[in-house]
């Protein structure tokens, strides 16, 4: 996925209100950017960190800055966070389409956000001689070398879809969570029982009843994301 206009460099004065950051870009201004990331951010937020915003396309929009990057330390060098969790979805399909989750391949179409369960909607329902549910999550907490987690935050609408994904299969159906690490500097991927005790409960629940885990990390640039490999799940 490239980024439709050049990222424009500034560093992070604060993130407040969950949904806001002021940065300072590179000729000084103070910007009001929008950050569309709902969880804590842990790691991600320390004022003076390089980031990196997206103009809006949108002349019409309040905020014309979107921030999408940040770079932080990591044991080989710094390295770089895709911190935009809308971009999660558009980054997966990329991939399904490209045929770069080789997991997911062979299905002849594909529905965004269908309805399903007790009120949901799943982020992809692939369609063939089967139905495969799949549910995009985006990782960015690391808080050990090489070891990215989820959720950096107590998110009870993620146990919501783990019931969901669990009822999909119930029912016959194929169900697979998708955890997309959008950061470079990982290697395998865990679920944060100390953070969040009632999902890391319910995933090893759900996955003992048949809900199919992939973890998937990102090659990030300025210039783009890309899906990148496959990163083992930590016992």
């Amino acid at each position: 996925m490239q980024f439709p206009a050049p990222l424009v460099a500034g560093r992070l004065e604060r993130r407040y209100k969950r949904f806001l950051s002021d940065v300072r870009l590179e000729d000084g201004e103070t910007v009001v950017a929008h950050c569309a990331n709902p969880g804590s951010m842990l790691g991600l937020a320390a004022p003076g960190a390089r980031v990196w915003l997206s103009p809006a396309d949108n002349p019409a929009r309040k905020l014309r800055w979107s921030w999408e990057l940040v770079e932080v330390p990591s044991e080989s060098g710094d390295a770089l966070v895709g911190i935009n969790t809308g971009r999660a979805n558009a980054l997966a399909e990329e991939a399904l389409a490209a045929g770069r989750i080789p997991e997911l391949a062979g299905y002849d179409g594909l529905r965004r956000e269908v309805r399903y369960g007790t009120g949901s909607r799943v982020d992809f329902l692939l369609q063939g001689a089967t139905l495969c549910y799949l549910e995009i999550k985006s990782v960015t907490l690391k808080r050990r070398p090489g070891l990215a987690e989820f959720p950096d935050a107590v998110t009870v609408r993620g146990r919501r879809h783990l019931a969901e994904l669990a009822g999909m299969v119930q029912q016959g159906h194929r169900a697979v969570l998708l955890f997309l690490v959008q950061r470079g500097d990982c290697e395998r991927v865990a679920v944060a029982q100390d953070i969040d005790p009632s999902y890391a409960a319910a995933f090893a629940e759900v996955q003992a009843a048949g809900v199919e885990i992939l973890c998937y990390n990102c090659h990030l640039t300025p210039a783009g994301i890309a899906v990148d490999r496959r990163l083992p799940l930590a016992i």
